[in-house]
């Protein structure tokens, strides 16, 4: 038997190609591109970043800013705000807590909190890292 290797394609490569074949394709030459080959353009900018896609794949760098701007604010809008309750604890001296957000900023008067729950707190509302 003999043994082949196979080459495998980064996914760079691979969008590139189906951008090629889309633009040879299409019906006229100011015909939009489908939103399945700006996702997978998108999909490459944390990768290979912003610049670097857009020439490699031959894309305006403003359409394809523009593109992952709008896919970050999805997912920012698809973030739900969820109830937190905490726990009372009357020996602890009462103090005020302000947490900035990416959309919002909370203003709480606490009395006593462990660091623990400040901590859980501040995720809820700062959100996960980036």
């Amino acid at each position: 038997m003999i043994a082949t290797t196979r080459t495998r394609r980064s996914r760079l490569e691979t969008v590139q190609r189906r951008l090629d074949r889309w633009r040879e394709r299409r019906p006229h030459v100011r015909a939009p591109r489908p939103p399945r080959l700006w996702k997978a353009a998108v999909a490459l900018v944390s990768e290979h970043g912003l610049y670097g896609t857009a020439r490699a794949l031959h894309l305006d760098y403003g359409t394809l800013k523009r593109h992952v701007g709008a896919i970050d604010r999805d997912e920012r809008d698809r973030i739900s705000s969820s109830f937190v309750e905490l726990p009372p604890a009357p020996d602890r001296d009462t103090c005020v807590i302000e947490v900035e957000g990416a959309r919002t900023t909370v203003r709480l008067r606490l009395n006593g909190l462990a660091l623990t729950d400040l901590a859980e707190l501040t995720r809820l509302v700062v959100g996960p890292p980036a």
